[in-house]
């Protein structure tokens, strides 16, 4: 230990291997695809923490955060420092009052292209405005917006720990923007149901909605035989059935696990199991015999139910 004027300061410590960890999907450069999740990164970065971003950058690439818990306003977490036991970290974020929500989802519903994005996953690039405009805002802006604490016994406060949640944040805001607005006191649940009461003009498509329902309903009892029976089935119901060209659509359409803790990112490792399992299936499907090796046969396919095992549970893999 050595001193800069009156204040200790300490050598870096090395943190302790924390086994099954939140990885980060980003293994180099910044943190954050999204402009939403840059956005919350950049309010970390605005309290000129020092070298204590990095070691936070490195804290969450390294998987060094065992636990990440969001609820409204508040988000608890445990990193694994340098002490054999995991350090408890706390957030809180200042929520929004009921009535300011409602203000908001009055606001948003003025614009259908608010209400599509939103309910599409996606944050509108002009949403910011429309908390300014009602007096508020999206993402803290003062410091007491946000109290951060940390068991850990560096002075500074974010610390690197802190910091480490902070990234990781920023990634799960990429994967679900709506997370944002739980931090502020609303979650995605209400926040679609207060977007359906709003006052978008919806009961013309309703009733073309209910009209052609009830035409369905008509086609289907209109033929008993029909009915109970079925038609022929074509020879051609399947069409071309071929190999997809993008491996893992579905996965990718769906995004990345929340809090993956693998070693390799969930989606690489997903496309490479569709790709090795596509062709089996293929001549599956095409009823030709299978001649290949025991390992996509028997032992293979157990290999690859493990694997799947493993995915389902977070496992490292």
């Amino acid at each position: 230990m050595g001193r800069w004027y009156n204040h200790p300061f300490f050598k870096p410590s090395i943190p302790r291997e924390a086994k099954g960890g939140i990885k980060s999907q980003s293994k180099r450069g910044t943190f954050g695809e999204s402009w939403w999740a840059r956005r919350w990164i950049a309010v970390l970065e605005s309290f000129d923490i020092g070298a204590r971003l990095g070691r936070g950058r490195s804290y969450a690439r390294r998987g060094q955060v065992v636990s990440i818990e969001i609820e409204k306003g508040n988000v608890s977490a445990k990193v694994q420092g340098s002490r054999p036991k995991p350090y408890d970290i706390k957030l809180q974020i200042k929520t929004l009052a009921a009535r300011d929500w409602q203000r908001l989802a009055k606001a948003l519903s003025r614009k259908a292209i608010f209400v599509a994005k939103l309910l599409a996953g996606e944050m509108p690039p002009d949403i910011e405005k429309v908390f300014q405009e009602a007096g508020l805002s999206l993402f803290p802006e003062r410091m007491k917006d946000l109290n951060t604490e940390c068991s850990c016994p560096d002075w500074s406060n974010p610390c690197k720990h802190i910091a480490a949640v902070y990234y990781l944040l920023g990634e799960e805001f990429d994967r679900d923007p709506f997370l944002i607005f739980q931090l502020r006191g609303m979650s995605r649940e209400e926040l679609v149901e207060s977007l359906s009461a709003s006052e978008i003009k919806t009961v013309p498509r309703k009733a073309a909605a209910k009209a052609k329902s009830r035409g369905k309903e008509q086609d289907s009892t209109s033929d008993l035989s029909k009915f109970w029976d079925g038609d022929p089935l074509p020879n051609d119901l399947f069409g071309d059935v071929t190999i997809p060209q993008v491996s893992a659509g579905l996965p990718k359409r769906l995004g990345s696990f929340p809090l993956w803790r693998g070693k390799v990112r969930f989606l690489d490792k997903m496309e490479t199991i569709y790709s090795q399992a596509s062709p089996i299936g293929l001549r599956v499907f095409l009823g030709e015999q299978d001649d290949s090796p025991s390992l996509q046969r028997g032992r293979g396919r157990d290999e690859n139910e493990t694997t799947l095992g493993r995915l389902k549970v977070g496992e490292q893999t």
